[in-house]
């Protein structure tokens, strides 16, 4: 019989976002597209764990919200899309990185929804107004930073 560990967050055996005080390097990637949608009933149900890992060469999509209960474990339904970013350095991305697109700081990370995966993770981030990726006026190549 195979055994499987339990899943911490979902537990409550880890109540806290262990990366407020923690540390961990920036996460940095290239925009690679851009897209020009808006969706106001998208349905995404963000994951209950806090933190993704990403890979070098890795390609997921950024995706805007205005919604402010947007946390793990909740849904989002306001949304825009920013486009992809492929991860030039690999980390921990984390709820609550400051989110740096082309030298502007956008927004927050507020979670991760799986609906396309394996192909892709959705990088759900907390923007003033939703927007895509032409409202902010970003362009291929741009550099992406996550931060703490």
């Amino acid at each position: 019989m195979e055994r499987k560990g339990i899943d911490p967050y979902q537990s409550g055996l880890i109540k806290d976002n262990p990366y407020e005080k923690g540390k961990k390097r920036e996460v940095r990637g290239k925009i690679v597209a851009i897209l020009d949608l808006k969706f106001d009933k998208r349905g995404y149900k963000l994951i209950s764990t806090p933190s993704r890992v990403v890979l070098a060469r890795e390609i997921h999509e950024l995706i805007s919200t205005d919604e402010d209960k947007a946390k793990p474990g909740e849904g989002v339904d306001s949304i825009g899309v920013i486009g992809f970013a492929e991860f030039t350095t690999g980390g921990v991305l984390a709820v609550g990185d400051k989110v740096t697109i082309g030298g502007k700081e956008i927004g927050l990370l507020v979670g991760f929804d799986e609906t396309h995966a394996p192909n892709h993770l959705n990088i759900i981030i907390r923007t003033i107004r939703k927007a895509s990726g032409l409202d902010l006026a970003i362009e291929l190549e741009d550099d992406v930073v996550f931060s703490r």
